[in-house]
């Protein structure tokens, strides 16, 4: 082998601290989901607003791209068909100009009617047919703005819901609430009989509410789901409309705020583009209107193979917290110090240092010292990145030129205490306010878990780190209020840990992810290396290990929810692996070497590593590409690695003797 481990690290390092930008920020494509670009192009065909021509030709080349080799095009972009991002994204290249007849399109309308229709499309999707008027509003199921007048103590009062489904059926109430459709125009008529395999007026929507097709069928609808749509349907005949306004001004209320202390980036795409459809339908040509299409430029990646949507406005905190971690873990606080001071300048100044106004008001949890996943103008921090955010600028402390205020660090170890969880563990945005029955009344049928917030190890890891790193720079200050919450965190973790010794991931695919956390969190907590739980999650990891020294899981992990091996290994995958290897003691065994040997074989000319399968996943279903983890992650784990054997040795042929 060519290179040794201290070689390959070097190289690591050079070509991450090339990526840093001006800000000290490393910022990532993190795009994958395939209804992101469509319902964009959708919004601005409703709202006449006009898409560059440039950004045109990326997208249909981005769509042409992804395309399956049998037409359709998956829910992400690495997935099978689905019925519902095939119609969209069908939609969205004939609005930019591609005709009937044109070769993708063609393929795809064929894969369309061959499996059912755009009747069969999930229920985003038949919203946004809704709002396109290709499909009628009796064609779906309500989105009743009256639950918004609901007092917050009634178990499915909107409040209650995880933020994301929350800020993406806000929207969705209004414009369900006002019949918000664009006009017919000749477009409109030749895609209606384009999607279906009868003429429109023949079709009798209101007996398809419930189809599906089965490759969209993730999520069945349950017994209590058709209840509660029964009830919907029957309001919707007898509602006062006396009601239906109040509701109406209480949901814009929300929407207002949403996009007032967001800048109009709000909490991601899917919200911006339905708060901006809210804008056009209510007051057209309005100025909210014209900042909610500019905020979605937030969104626009411009990438080899196309124009595409971000699933973030930025990747920037989180990013920046585990490039500057990995520097650190390879070179020390006295490697590349201008580097991570600039890191530790950017992070420092995004940290969120107020809440927002009427936050109890707007079911908002507290904010004040946190940090979001980009940046703090998004303004929806996030418990791990708060956690990593918290431990990189307190790793960081001293480097940059302006001392970091005590106060700051205080702000955050309040608000990652906040956070806890009655069951011991974290989770993403807000504590659980729902019961986990809610899941029942899931109706996307194509995600999991978006109903209520849950508990995660990942979340739970990240915090228990940062509130041990707390309680070493602030002695007897939190002591209490933070073993306490270690001690809980630590249960929770115990608790995930699955018979084989696995946890499984929620952000990331998938044991190999979870398990990293899970362990590191152990550990953390004051778990001993040697501890049954530690040692069975080695063991699950090393029972997994592929032939060619590293790890690989297929994404239908997530789905399937038991461990898939996939060949060949991905870099990404096997540093998590490792990483957790090392880290529980057991970087001097045969396995680690065969890791490291790995990861160094692995690396390209460029000094980084190639482009893989995608790592990052979301509601168990939607792959997501974090692009930087290709870069820092191997670079963190050989520098564990190399630095719990004492020495930067070769990871030859014969070390895996």
């Amino acid at each position: 082998m060519s290179n040794n481990v201290k070689t390959a690290i070097d190289r690591g390092v050079a070509n991450l601290v090339s990526r840093q930008d001006a800000e000290g920020a490393w910022r990532g494509e993190y795009g994958g989901p395939m209804f992101l670009v469509p319902m964009y192009v959708a919004a601005c065909c409703i709202a006449d607003a006009k898409i560059p021509e440039a950004r045109k030709t990326g997208m249909v080349r981005y769509l042409r791209s992804a395309q399956n080799p049998d037409g359709s095009i998956g829910l992400h972009s690495e997935g099978p068909g689905c019925m519902f991002t095939s119609v969209l994204c069908y939609v969205a290249l004939r609005i930019l100009g591609a005709g009937r007849d044109d070769a993708s399109a063609a393929k795809m309308r064929r894969w369309i009617l061959d499996n059912g229709t755009a009747l069969g499309a999930a229920s985003w999707g038949k919203f946004m047919l809704a709002v396109l008027n290709l499909i009628p509003y009796e064609g779906i199921h309500p989105v009743t703005p009256e639950l918004w007048l609901l007092p917050y103590a009634a178990p499915f009062h909107p409040g209650r819901l995880w933020c994301h489904a929350r800020q993406v059926y806000l929207p969705m109430a209004y414009l369900y609430g006002t019949r918000a459709q664009m006009p017919k125009n000749d477009l409109v008529l030749a895609i209606r009989a384009e999607i279906y395999d009868r003429p429109y007026e023949q079709i009798p929507f209101a007996e398809h509410r419930d189809t599906v097709a089965p490759c969209d069928n993730l999520q069945p609808v349950t017994p209590l789901l058709r209840l509660a749509n029964r009830v919907a349907n029957l309001y919707e005949r007898l509602h006062s409309r006396a009601l239906r306004a109040r509701a109406l001004e209480e949901a814009f209320g929300h929407v207002e705020f949403e996009d007032s202390v967001t800048g109009y980036i709000d909490i991601g795409p899917v919200n911006s583009v339905l708060n901006a459809l809210v804008h056009h339908f209510r007051n057209p040509g309005c100025e909210a209107e014209r900042r909610s299409f500019e905020g979605l430029d937030a969104y626009i990646c411009d990438r080899p193979d196309g124009v595409m949507l971000n699933g973030y406005n930025s990747t920037a905190v989180w990013d920046t917290a585990f490039a500057a971690q990995a520097i650190l873990a390879a070179c020390g606080a006295d490697g590349h110090r201008d580097v991570l001071a600039r890191a530790q300048g950017f992070l420092r100044d995004n940290q969120i240092r107020g809440d927002v106004p009427e936050g109890p008001r707007r079911y908002r949890h507290a904010q004040k010292g946190g940090w979001s996943f980009g940046n703090r103008d998004n303004g929806w921090p996030t418990s791990d990145c708060t956690a990593e955010g918290f431990k990189t600028v307190l790793a960081l402390e001293g480097m940059a030129a302006d001392r970091t205020p005590d106060s700051n660090f205080e702000d955050a170890i309040g608000l990652i205490l906040s956070f806890q969880n009655s069951d011991g563990g974290w989770a993403t945005y807000e504590k659980t306010r729902g019961g986990r029955w809610l899941e029942l009344l899931n109706p996307s049928q194509v995600f999991s878990n978006i109903m209520i917030e849950h508990s995660y190890v990942e979340c739970t890891s990240a915090c228990v780190q940062a509130l041990l790193k707390a309680r070493t720079r602030f002695p007897g200050r939190f002591d209490r209020e933070i073993d306490r919450a270690v001690r809980a965190g630590a249960g929770f973790m115990k608790r995930a840990q699955r018979a084989d010794g696995s946890w499984e991931g929620s952000w990331g695919v998938c044991f190999t992810y979870g398990t990293w956390f899970g362990v590191w969190g152990l550990l953390a907590a004051g778990i001993p290396q040697n501890a049954p739980e530690i040692r069975r999650a080695a063991g699950f990891l090393m029972q997994n290990q592929n032939p060619d020294g590293g790890w690989g899981e297929s994404y239908v992990n997530c789905l399937k929810r038991r461990w898939i091996p996939r060949q060949p290994s991905t870099a990404v995958q096997t540093s998590w692996a490792l990483m957790a290897l090392a880290r529980a003691g057991l970087a001097g065994t045969a396995q680690a070497r065969r890791a490291a040997r790995f990861l160094v074989d692995r690396q390209d000319g460029k000094a980084g590593w190639p482009r893989e399968s995608m790592a990052g996943v979301f509601n168990r279903t939607v792959l997501i590409n974090y692009d930087n983890y290709r870069h820092y992650f191997p670079v963190w784990a050989l520098a564990l690695y190399a630095g719990r054997n004492g020495v930067s040795e070769t990871a030859g042929r014969g070390d895996d003797s």
